[in-house]
């Protein structure tokens, strides 16, 4: 079996163990004759802590992954593939009124081609919304005073509170990573949609 290495923008265990679940998922498509390690990296996102648009969401997201590789050229390792993780908000106006949504975004690359990929996303309460986007506080403060506990971005994330734990910050970015991934395991349907 070929051991493999995907190089992962952050030290943060719910976003580490959501590259595992998704490889667990996909390995058998991606390179069955493959072993994937994940081994997490912090690298700047370049945005904010809390970004406030899909766009800035998705920007951290290649940006991470991006620093990734640079860091591999510079210390000569031979990563397969490069994972950025990035959480935040987006937000719309709806029938004259501010909505705010939660999305996390993947976005993974071998080194030459890369791809993005994102959750669903859940409605922010109005309150919690105006913590950060209004008071600029970061959502990880926020939402521990919103819950009452401490530490919720590495433990189920602001997805596990507004979802009552059905959805939790590992699983978003789970789904996030399958959907990022899915050019390079279901390589036929890309290729037959004229996707590059």
């Amino acid at each position: 079996m070929t051991q493999r290495i995907v190089a992962v923008g952050s030290t943060r265990k719910p976003k580490l163990s959501a590259v595992s679940e998704a490889l667990r998922a996909i390995a058998s498509s991606l390179e069955p004759d493959s072993r994937f390690e994940v081994v997490g990296i912090d690298v700047e996102s370049g945005v904010r802590h809390t970004p406030l648009s899909r766009e800035h969401s998705m920007r951290g997201a290649k940006q991470r992954a991006e620093a990734l590789q640079r860091l591999a050229a510079e210390r000569g390792q031979n990563w397969s593939y490069f994972a950025g993780l990035e959480g935040g908000f987006d937000v719309l106006q709806v029938e004259g009124r501010r909505r705010v949504f939660l999305e996390s975004w993947a976005y993974i690359s071998d080194g030459k081609d890369g791809f993005f990929g994102r959750s669903g996303a859940i409605e922010v309460p109005q309150s919690l919304a105006a913590e950060v986007l209004d008071r600029g506080v970061e959502l990880s403060a926020a939402i521990d005073r919103y819950a009452g506990e401490q530490g919720i971005r590495d433990a189920q994330g602001a997805w596990g509170v507004l979802s009552g734990n059905i959805i939790t910050r590992q699983e978003a970015f789970r789904v996030a990573v399958v959907s990022a991934f899915a050019p390079f395991y279901n390589r036929a349907m890309y290729r037959t949609a004229g996707a590059d």
